[in-house]
C-alpha cells in the first residue's frame, strides 16, 4: 500500500508539496488527466474510494451494462436466427446469468487500468478523500486510518451516482438504482423503470430482451428528447413493438414495496405493480463527502462543480472533469477533459478544446448514435438542409447477418452540401457514426456529402450505408 511521501521525496519543482498532482477519482476522466501528466515527468498521485480502479464507469455505468446488452444482444440474435434454432425450444438466460459476463469484461478493464498506473509510477491510494485546504487531501483509509498528502495542484474527477429521493426505500430488496440493479439477486418476470432516459432505455431493452415484461415510465413527453425527433420515434416504436410498455408525462406519487412485489403509484392516479422498481430519473455528481468549503468551493443543487474553459474552478489550483461538471456526461468525453486539462495545468497558454460535435452512443437494443444537428434544430435556424436516407434493409451486409431494423440519417445544406448531422439506428450504430464524423471534422471544405460517392467503400460493409444515402440525399437536389 503506497504511503505518503517524505519530506526527502518530495518534488524537486515543489519542494512543499508531496506530489505535482492529485487526481480524485480513477474513471475515465481521472485516467485521462493522470496519464498526462505522468507522461510528462510529473509526480501524480490518485485516490481511489473503491477496492479497485476504474471509476463508475468501469464498475456500475458504462461498462457492464454495455456488456450486458452485448449478451443479451446476442441471444436475441440467436433466438431470431433459424439456422441456429431450426426445430429447438428458444433459449432462455436470466439477468444473473448475463452478469458472469459483465464480470469478466470489468475485471479485465481493472487489470488493464491498474496497469497503467504501475507502469507510469502513479501513488495509488485507496479511501475516502476530502479537503483540508486548497492544497491538502485527507483519505479515510478503509481500515480507518487516515493520511495526509499535499499537491501543487488538485484534479476533481469524482464522477456521478443515480439520484435518490428521500421517500423511495432503496434498502429494500425490490427496488434498485442504476448501481445496485448489478447486485439483482432474483430473477424477475416484471420490472418497472422509473425514468426513460439513456440508463433507463438501456435497461428496458436489456430487461425486454431476456423475455421480462417491462413497463417503462417516462417523465418526460418522449423518449430521449434530446435526439431527433426520427431516432426517439425508431425507438419508442421498436420498443413498444417489442412489448415494453411506455407512459409518457408520468410521475411517481409514492412506491409500496413487500416482500414479493412492488406497486407504484403515479400522480395521474394510475397503479402498476412488478416484482421490482429500476429507479433511473437523474443522478447527482459525487461531492458531498469532499468537503469542498475547506478549499473554497462550493457545488450547486446537482452537486456539480463550475469551471472554465481549461476545467479550472473558482479556485485557482483546483480543477474539475467528467460527470462532476454536468455536460456532456459521457465517458469518452471525461477522457478528453482530463488530457486537456492536464495540458492547462503543465501549461496556462494551452488552448486545447474538446470537439464542438461530440458523438452520442446510446445502447439500447438497437443502438442509437448520432453527431451534429438534429432536424428539428436546423429548421428552427432555418438553415436549408435535405436529407439522405438509407435503410439497413436494403444493405448486403445488413441481410447477411440478418440485422435488418435500423436506418442512416445524413442532413447536409443543400447549397454548400456540407454535412451538418448525421443520425444512426441500428445494429453498430455507434461504430458506423465515426465513419461520417471522420468527414465532418475535415477542414477547408473536405466536409461535403460528396465524399460518400466519390469514395470506393468495402462491399459488402455497413459502410455502404454512407454512400446509399448520399446518392439519395443529392437525388433530392434541383
Amino acid at each position: 500500500m503506497a504511503k505518503p511521501a517524505s519530506s526527502s521525496s518530495k518534488t524537486e519543482q515543489n519542494p512543499s508539496y508531496d506530489f505535482d498532482a492529485i487526481i480524485i477519482g480513477t474513471g475515465p476522466g481521472g485516467e485521462g488527466g493522470a496519464m498526462n501528466l505522468a507522461k510528462k515527468d510529473k509526480r501524480v498521485a490518485i485516490i481511489e474510494r473503491y477496492s479497485k480502479v476504474g471509476g463508475g464507469c468501469t464498475h456500475w455505468g458504462t461498462i457492464p451494462s454495455k456488456a450486458l446488452r452485448q449478451s443479451v444482444s446476442r441471444l436475441i440474435e440467436y433466438n431470431s436466427n433459424p439456422l441456429f434454432n431450426a426445430g429447438a425450444d428458444a433459449k432462455h438466460l436470466t439477468f444473473q446469468d448475463i452478469l458472469s459476463h459483465a464480470s469478466a469484461v470489468i475485471r479485465k478493464q481493472v487489470d488493464l487500468r491498474s496497469g497503467f498506473y504501475n507502469r507510469n509510477r502513479v501513488e495509488h491510494y485507496l479511501g475516502e478523500a476530502s479537503f483540508v485546504d486548497a492544497h491538502t487531501i485527507r483519505i479515510l483509509r478503509h481500515d480507518g486510518s487516515v493520511d495526509k498528502i499535499t499537491a501543487k495542484q488538485i484534479v476533481i474527477a469524482t464522477g456521478s451516482r443515480p439520484y435518490r429521493p428521500a421517500e423511495i426505500d432503496f434498502n429494500h430488496p425490490r427496488i434498485y438504482d442504476s448501481d445496485s440493479i448489478l447486485e439483482l439477486s432474483h430473477a424477475p418476470r416484471h420490472v418497472i423503470i422509473y425514468g426513460a432516459g439513456v440508463i433507463g432505455s438501456e435497461y428496458a431493452s436489456i430487461f425486454r430482451g431476456l423475455g421480462v415484461k417491462v413497463d417503462l415510465v417516462n417523465t418526460r413527453d418522449r423518449l430521449l428528447s434530446f435526439l431527433d425527433d426520427e431516432m426517439s420515434d425508431s425507438l419508442s416504436y421498436h420498443l413498444w413493438n417489442n412489448g415494453v410498455v411506455i407512459r409518457h408525462g408520468e410521475q411517481i406519487e409514492s412506491v409500496d414495496a413487500s416482500d414479493d412485489h412492488v406497486i407504484v403509484h403515479l400522480e395521474s392516479g394510475k397503479k402498476m405493480k412488478a416484482d421490482c422498481l429500476l429507479w433511473a430519473n437523474g443522478r447527482t455528481g459525487n461531492t458531498a463527502d469532499l468537503e469542498l468549503a475547506a478549499a473554497g468551493l462550493k457545488a450547486d443543487g446537482r452537486g456539480q462543480l463550475k469551471v472554465n474553459d481549461c476545467y479550472q474552478t473558482e479556485v485557482e489550483n483546483i480543477y474539475a472533469v467528467g460527470d462532476v461538471i454536468g455536460y456532456p456526461s459521457l465517458a469518452s468525453a471525461a477522457f478528453d477533459q482530463g488530457r486537456i486539462c492536464a495540458g492547462a495545468m503543465l501549461n496556462n497558454e494551452s488552448k486545447a478544446k474538446l470537439i464542438t460535435d461530440i458523438p452520442t452512443g446510446i445502447y439500447t437494443i438497437p443502438e442509437i448514435s448520432s453527431v451534429g444537428k438534429t432536424e428539428q434544430q436546423l429548421t428552427e435556424a432555418k438553415i436549408p438542409y435535405e436529407v439522405g436516407r438509407a435503410q439497413f434493409k436494403h444493405l448486403a451486409r445488413a441481410q447477411i447477418s440478418n440485422n435488418l431494423v435500423g436506418s442512416l440519417k445524413i442532413l447536409f445544406h443543400r447549397e454548400t452540401k456540407e454535412i451538418l448531422g448525421i443520425h444512426c439506428f441500428g445494429e453498430n450504430a455507434a461504430e458506423i457514426i465515426h465513419i461520417g464524423q471522420a468527414i465532418m471534422q475535415q477542414k477547408n471544405g473536405g466536409n461535403t456529402i460528396e465524399y460518400f460517392v466519390e469514395t470506393t467503400f468495402n462491399y459488402p460493409t455497413m459502410a455502404e450505408a454512407f454512400r446509399v444515402a448520399a446518392l439519395n440525399g443529392l437525388n433530392r437536389l434541383f
